[in-house]
């Protein structure tokens, strides 16, 4: 069974919305889980989705009663960039705009989609709906991923991003200057109260760890400021909610970005830059990088540095 004691992110939630959160389903999805009785609510079979919750209240869905989902198919038409293959893995260099695996909403069409196409010996490669996947990015965040092509090659790396050694360096444009060129956003991340859909440094949340050095200022199109960010955890937009926690948001960003303009950007300025892991099969440490998306990089190209005030 999938437990959960209700937070207060989700009081007052229906509950076919809750069994979609908490069981990463579609909300037509968590319906027939609850007709088919594998919802309970503190213990007791809940037969409507529509029942309010309450915080505190404990929240077990059977798995049993999930829709069985296909398997993801190869889909050729799915476009992205290769730095690097070898028998264990690949590194890919992911477009903005492109969902990572299959999930509710997004059915096809996914980076996973477009993996199976081109290397189909990733089909049997850990969980079926996400097959050869060990992190993930934004679908709005663009740059560097690494797949798994054997399942011991998926473990080790897997473990890697769980003792925080493989490394991880992102580029991002913010709003303001900031006063520290250096700094360590150590705060827990959960769901914000206000939308459940959203996430937000919450003190019940899970401990998120994110540095960040200054990298340029710039006054036009507006302060803006440039920061190299290295993630220590991977927790959901944790770059995302944490800038916008100390006050300055990603440029771009239309969901955590304060309703700012987006200064003609389509999406938040956010690049996976830099991925560093020891390869799995030969023990030999490996890094890659990736230029600014062309996106970004326009962007960049039209704004005004500062000059250095020292």
């Amino acid at each position: 069974m999938i437990r959960e004691e209700l937070p207060g992110a989700l009081d007052g939630q229906r509950l076919d919305r809750v069994v979609a959160l908490i069981a990463d389903i579609s909300r037509s999805a968590a319906t027939t889980v609850i007709e088919n009785g594998g919802a309970l609510v503190d213990g007791a079979v809940a037969r409507s989705g529509k029942v309010r919750l309450h915080a505190g209240q404990v929240i077990e869905v059977d798995p049993g009663t999930i829709p069985v989902v296909p398997p993801p198919g190869p889909d050729p038409d799915v476009v992205f960039g290769v730095v690097h293959e070898d028998p264990d893995v690949i590194v890919i260099d992911k477009p903005a705009g492109l969902v990572v695996h299959p999930g509710a909403g997004n059915a096809d069409g996914t980076l996973v989609n477009g993996v199976l196409a081109r290397y189909p010996d990733v089909t049997d490669v850990g969980e079926p709906v996400r097959p050869g996947i060990v992190h993930r990015l934004d679908a709005g965040s663009s740059g560097l991923l690494v797949v798994a092509r054997t399942e011991v090659a998926r473990q080790r790396l897997i473990a890697q991003f769980a003792d925080h050694s493989a490394g991880r360096r992102y580029d991002a444009v913010v709003w303001r200057h900031p006063e520290a060129t250096h700094g360590i956003v150590d705060a827990p991340i959960g769901r914000d109260a206000s939308d459940p859909l959203k996430m937000a440094v919450v003190a019940d949340g899970r401990a998120a760890r994110t540095e960040y050095r200054l990298v340029e200022r710039y006054d036009v199109p507006a302060d803006l400021a440039r920061l190299s960010c290295t993630l220590e955890t991977g927790r959901t937009h944790q770059i995302r909610v944490h800038l916008t926690a100390i006050g300055h948001p990603l440029v771009g960003d239309t969901v955590y970005g304060d309703r700012r303009p987006t200064l003609g950007l389509t999406r938040p300025f956010l690049h996976a830059a830099e991925l560093s892991f020891v390869h799995p099969g030969t023990d030999e440490r490996m890094s890659f990088t990736s230029p600014l998306a062309p996106d970004l990089a326009a962007f960049l190209a039209a704004a005004s540095v500062v000059p250095d005030q020292g």
